[in-house]
C-alpha cells in the first residue's frame, strides 16, 4: 500500500527556523552566510542553481559571493536534509519538511520548470528493493518525472 502523507508547508520564518535546527542537530552551525544562501534559496519558486542563488546574495549583499562558495552550503544542506537536489536541472530547493527523511520524487514541469516534491515510500522502497536484488547498495535514490504540471497543460 502506497505511504502518503502531507506536510503543512512552513514558510518564511518558520521554514528558516526549521532549516536551522535540522542544520544544528547534524552538527553544523547556522552561520550569516547560511542564513543569507538558504533564505535567497527559499525565495525561488522553482529549482535554483548555484549562480541563481550566488546572484540573489550578491545583490542583498551588496558584495560579490562566489558560487563555489555557495555550492559548498547547498552540499551541506543537502547532506542535512534542508535542501533537495534536482539531478536532471542541477539545481536545488528549500526542503519544507527537514526533519522527515525520505527518498526524492520530483515531478518536473519541461514547459515552466516548476517543480513538485512528492513523499511515496512505497515507489522509492520498490525501486530500493530492485536495487538490491541486483546486487547494488542504493544510497540515495532520486526519481524525476518529467513532464506537463497541471498549470501548463
Amino acid at each position: 500500500m502506497a505511504q502518503h502523507h502531507h506536510h503543512h508547508e512552513p514558510e518564511g520564518p518558520a521554514l528558516a527556523d526549521a532549516a536551522r535546527t535540522a542544520l544544528e542537530k547534524s552538527g553544523e552551525q547556522w552561520t550569516d552566510m547560511r542564513s543569507s544562501i538558504f533564505a535567497a534559496l527559499a525565495s525561488f519558486d522553482k529549482p535554483a542553481s548555484a549562480y541563481d542563488i550566488a546572484e540573489a546574495v550578491s545583490k542583498a549583499q551588496g558584495r560579490r559571493v562566489a558560487a563555489n562558495s555557495v555550492y559548498r552550503i547547498l552540499d551541506l544542506f543537502v547532506g542535512a536534509n534542508v535542501a533537495r537536489r534536482v539531478e536532471s536541472a542541477n539545481a536545488y530547493i528549500a526542503n519544507a519538511h527537514p526533519d522527515c527523511l525520505h527518498d526524492c520524487i520530483f515531478l518536473v514541469c519541461d514547459t515552466c520548470g516548476q517543480t513538485t516534491h512528492i513523499d511515496d515510500d512505497s515507489v522509492s522502497g520498490n525501486i530500493r528493493s530492485a536495487a538490491q536484488r541486483a546486487g547494488f547498495s542504493p544510497i540515495r535514490p532520486v526519481i524525476e518525472v518529467r513532464g506537463t504540471c497541471a498549470d501548463c497543460e
